[in-house]
């Protein structure tokens, strides 16, 4: 079952990646950018290919990036190239566009994985509405209903469950959690939450509150536009949440997953049928494209950031300097990766 697992994992990884890369390919070639070489993977080369135009397109051993090699990325760096060829020459909405579109290809593959599912397997609810309280919970126990709408967690406002459930793992080290709900008259309440604690296989804890919420909506067409675009909004949010959480200390850098984590989620989909599948595709689809238009060398957005500098100083930044952030992001990506990828090894035993 393992081998199926990991062909899964690949083929999604490898989707995922080839339209990110294809955004900065297919633009970067309009653009008559000077293209070396459009790869999947990283890693040693283990397939290539010379086309007509001069590009190499390869596929390398390691299915967890990819790249297109332009020339003159941050500065004229060949020669034998045409001026106007190099991207740092292009005009600047031109290398905005070809910078982005990676992303923005990772956002449109996800809309149209979650309208096809909402399509297909009909749209969920996001509203954090309790369907049904657990007998002898921490919920009942605390005086939750079924019925109730969780509308903040220990303070944090959110209109959607997916964000809420965000707030939960945040750390708390008294294990009590202050839910305000609202009720089906309009009323507002507090309810304070101890989940009882039980352990799984592995003897890793998990909270339990004893809650189920209420997914159900309408099917249709307009039903499921609303749920895709919904989600999609809902997933960026907490993301954005995540992100504050791991800058704060409420999440820790343990919570991450790398290709390891990633393929435990494929191969645990699986048990669920093609549907969870295709939302995960999106999932990671849009989580691509969120990391990489951080703000952060190395990333899509981190050159982003440094054409904005350059737009506001009226003057290209010095070469040197954007090479040596780029290259120090990029140690400092590869250590993350290195210790996430560790972590999850040892989790697996």
């Amino acid at each position: 079952m393992w081998i199926v697992s990991l062909i899964v994992f690949i083929f999604i990884l490898g989707i995922i990646i080839l339209v990110h890369e294809f955004g900065h390919f297919i633009w970067a070639k309009m653009s008559h950018v000077f293209i070396y070489e459009f790869s999947i993977g990283m890693g040693p080369v283990i397939f290539s290919h010379k086309g007509k135009d001069g590009i190499y397109y390869n596929i390398r051993a390691l299915p967890i990036g990819g790249f297109v090699q332009m020339a003159g990325e941050v500065y004229e760096d060949d020669k034998k190239i045409k001026k106007e060829q190099f991207l740092c020459n292009r005009p600047w909405y031109q290398r905005l566009v070809i910078l982005v579109a990676g992303v923005m290809n990772n956002f449109i593959l996800a809309i149209i994985l979650l309208f096809v599912m909402a399509l297909i397997w009909g749209p969920t609810s996001s509203t954090p509405k309790v369907l049904d309280v657990q007998e002898n919970s921490a919920a009942m126990e605390a005086g939750m209903q079924d019925g109730d709408i969780i509308t903040a967690i220990n303070g944090h406002k959110f209109t959607s469950w997916d964000v809420g459930q965000i707030y939960i793992y945040y750390k708390n080290a008294s294990n009590k959690y202050t839910f305000e709900v609202k009720r089906a008259n309009g009323e507002v309440k507090t309810l304070e939450i101890s989940p009882k604690i039980e352990k799984d296989e592995k003897g890793e804890e998990r909270k339990v509150f004893g809650i189920q919420i209420d997914n159900s909506n309408p099917k249709g067409i307009w039903e499921s536009l609303k749920f895709t675009f919904r989600k999609f909004v809902d997933i960026i949010h907490s993301m954005v949440i995540t992100l504050w959480g791991l800058f704060s200390g409420q999440i820790s850098v343990n919570s991450l997953s790398g290709p390891v984590g990633i393929y435990q989620v494929v191969d645990q989909s699986l048990q669920y049928g093609i549907q969870q599948l295709i939302y995960i595709m999106a999932f990671l689809s849009i989580n691509v494209g969120f990391i990489n238009i951080l703000p952060f060398p190395a990333f899509d957005g981190g050159h982003v950031f440094f054409m904005i500098i350059e737009k506001i100083k009226g003057s290209k930044i010095n070469a040197n300097f954007e090479n040596a952030c780029n290259m120090v992001g990029f140690v400092l990506l590869m250590l993350l990766m290195i210790y996430i990828t560790i972590k999850d090894i040892i989790g697996l035993f």
